[in-house]
């Protein structure tokens, strides 16, 4: 499960500008951020509530000198909604700075609004806004790219170790690849997809095989040991064998 820090907390606890949408916010580099995505990398990894504070359930995250709180929203991802540091020396802290904080945001929203919250701590004010979901949603172009390429080239690459077919699943889509050498003409490769897909999902399936030509895709009726099945579009190609040998390499 990952866990990013809010746009508040990047900028304001953390000091950080937000980057560019290739830089997913779970991916920012900044040890607490790590600490956090390696504590909550399963969903029974340790958690240590925050019990001062009870309008939300977050939990303590701690590494080096650094404090955060992060909020877990049910599925993925989780959210670190504040952070800090604590001074050396110093005998504060951070989680007492933040449930004094949360009463006295809660004194004012009951001052302010009615009916009064019942909880003793109010925390809205640092929770999960439209921005920070809007911000996770442009990411996801980058979270489905990075996922088909590592998908397409792992199935080329174990194909090309056995001539068989190997697939997966990708958002909510099935690809396969089949990769065999042709006497005297090279490496076939054909590439075959199930089920709905996004937009261009095939072309870009199809521009992540490496060593083929991006113009030289042409569909196929059947692959070579079967039938086509319903609803499977197929495309073949040749690969170039240079690089069908660096994969291999790499990947040794």
């Amino acid at each position: 499960m990952a866990v990013r820090p809010t746009i508040r907390c990047l900028r304001e606890d953390l000091g950080l500008d937000l980057p560019s949408l290739d830089v997913p916010l779970d991916e920012i580099d900044h040890p607490l951020v790590r600490k956090a995505n390696e504590q909550f990398a399963q969903p029974t990894g340790p958690r240590e509530r925050i019990r001062s504070i009870d309008d939300v359930v977050a939990f303590k995250v701690k590494v080096q000198r650094w404090r955060g709180a992060v909020v877990e929203g049910g599925g993925d991802p989780s959210w670190m909604v504040m952070a800090g540091v604590r001074e050396a020396g110093s005998r504060d802290d951070f989680y007492e700075a933040l449930a004094t904080a949360a009463v006295a945001a809660r004194a004012r929203y009951n001052a302010e609004n009615s009916p009064p919250l019942k909880s003793s701590t109010y925390c809205g004010q640092w929770l999960v806004c439209e921005d920070d979901q809007d911000r996770y949603r442009a990411e996801a172009a980058v979270r489905l790219l990075r996922a088909m390429r590592e998908t397409v080239r792992r199935l080329v690459c174990a194909s090309l170790l056995d001539g068989h077919e190997h697939s997966d699943e990708i958002a909510g889509a099935e690809i396969g690849v089949l990769v065999r050498g042709v006497e005297d003409t090279g490496t076939y490769v054909a590439v075959w997809i199930t089920g709905s897909v996004p937009d261009n999902f095939v072309a870009i399936a199809l521009d992540l095989v490496p060593g083929c030509d991006r113009d030289g895709w042409y569909p196929e009726f059947a692959m070579p040991d079967r039938a086509l099945r319903p609803g499977e579009q197929i495309y073949s190609n040749m690969m170039d064998p240079q690089a069908a040998a660096q994969l291999l390499g790499e990947n040794s």
